[in-house]
């Protein structure tokens, strides 16, 4: 299923009672109200202070072309 917010691949949250569908791209889930499309000439920097860890993850692994495992260590590791 494609995210109808940014085009890119939705995939399947079951952390929840029930499974939802979201787009680790720009943070649709579905059945949720986002507020609308994204801005435009919003910078990757100022898009990655709104996302959580696992969104971060997700972004920059995809961005960079990384391993989110590695990634997420890494991650953990510096904020000590």
């Amino acid at each position: 299923m494609k995210c109808p917010r940014c085009g890119h691949e939705m995939n399947t949250d079951t952390h929840r009672k029930y499974a939802v569908q979201m787009c680790y791209q720009c943070g649709y889930m579905e059945g949720r109200d986002m507020g609308g499309a994204p801005v435009r000439g919003e910078t990757n920097f100022s898009r990655m202070k709104s996302l959580n860890f696992n969104e971060l993850v997700a972004f920059l692994s995809a961005e960079l072309k990384l391993d989110p495992v590695a990634l997420a260590d890494w991650l953990d590791n510096t904020a000590d």
